[in-house]
């Protein structure tokens, strides 16, 4: 039987790559969008709850009845969820309080039991994700903390499926790749697959105000002045994760959260693809890199798309959630030439 599987989780990877025309059409390059949305969580974060489990299972560190604790902005904590219900585990995931209440509800759909823990505190306040996440494995009999920014087999995950399908999928053709970076795992394990393929392949990795990767990746040291709280989910970080492989990145372009709202809903637009906000970050960055790098006719870019704009509905999505942020209409885009209403009276 064709296009018949066991589970939902042999439908992860292999994700589609389709042509941009209209939001990069000021771009001399041939710009290709990788829909990670298509993945069964809807993410790119699949790969790596599969990868990850797939090797505690082999390592004998999940026996049935055992529970995997995950800290996350959401994505990895659907796919986590996701496998450890076809696997049967428990999960816990331990999420920010920056994470809407529709990510919280899926969450809590798929079985997973959530911990809401403040977002603008130091990484390394007991209060914070990151801690509240280690402590909870720590003190769970049977259970594993996937630690995804800390975790080398979140790398591993892309350099054995993420990069090989760019590079089949543009027949080696990619001149450059470009990607949000939160964990850093997608971009870098990508990468390294990439560079070892051909190390003139540009990367570009995409980081957001308030975050202090860009400015660690040029000079070598955290300054804490860049932090500050901001918008954008599932990019950029107020520590350094190991799972970011810095020296795989040939520059960093950081955009903010306005820009990158409103290419989300462009890309939507004009595009026909319901992308989430990291998906008009990947733009936004692409587009700030190529006023600064011009890009060639014969360049191939490849942009990863990495979820579903679904998640995103009551937030960048929202008209009222962007006039609550002050973007609309205030001198850089006149949005409501764009997205329109019409109310029947």
């Amino acid at each position: 039987m064709t296009n018949v599987y066991n589970n939902i989780l042999d439908l992860i990877g292999n994700t589609p790559m389709v042509r941009l025309n209209e939001v990069t059409k000021e771009i001399p390059a041939t710009v290709y969008a990788k829909l990670e949305s298509y993945n069964p969580g809807h993410s790119t974060k699949d790969r790596i709850a599969i990868h990850i489990i797939n090797a505690a299972e082999k390592k004998g560190l999940l026996t049935p009845g055992s529970t995997v604790v995950e800290t996350t902005s959401g994505n990895t904590g659907f796919s986590v969820a996701m496998v450890c219900i076809i696997k049967g585990y428990k999960c816990i995931l331990a999420v920010s309080d920056k994470t809407k209440q529709e990510k919280i509800a899926y969450l809590k759909a798929l079985g997973a039991t959530v911990y809401v823990c403040p977002a603008n505190v130091p990484a390394d306040d007991p209060r914070s994700y990151y801690e509240v996440a280690r402590r909870i494995a720590e003190e769970t009999p049977n259970s594993i903390y996937i630690n995804q920014y800390f975790n080398e087999l979140n790398i591993d995950a892309h350099y054995q499926t993420t990069g090989p399908e760019i590079w089949e999928q543009t027949e080696g053709k990619i001149t450059h790749l470009i990607a949000c970076t939160g964990t850093g795992g997608t971009l870098s394990g990508s990468a390294k697959f990439l560079k070892e393929k051909n190390p003139n392949i540009k990367i570009i990795g995409v980081d957001a105000a308030g975050s202090i990767l860009k400015s660690f990746h040029e000079t070598g040291k955290i300054n804490k002045e860049d932090i500050h709280p901001y918008q954008i989910e599932g990019i950029g970080k107020n520590l350094i994760p190991s799972a970011l492989l810095f020296d795989k990145v040939d520059e960093f372009v950081r955009v903010n959260d306005e820009m990158a709202a409103y290419r989300t809903r462009e890309i939507a637009l004009k595009e026909a693809i319901m992308g989430g906000y990291t998906t008009g970050a990947a733009i936004q960055g692409l587009l700030q890199y190529g006023a600064a790098n011009s890009f060639k006719e014969d360049d191939v870019v490849v942009a990863i798309f990495p979820d579903h704009g679904s998640r995103y509905i009551t937030k960048v999505y929202s008209d009222e959630w962007m006039n609550e942020q002050g973007f609309v209409n205030n001198g850089v885009h006149n949005y409501d030439s764009l997205y329109k209403t019409e109310h029947v009276k």
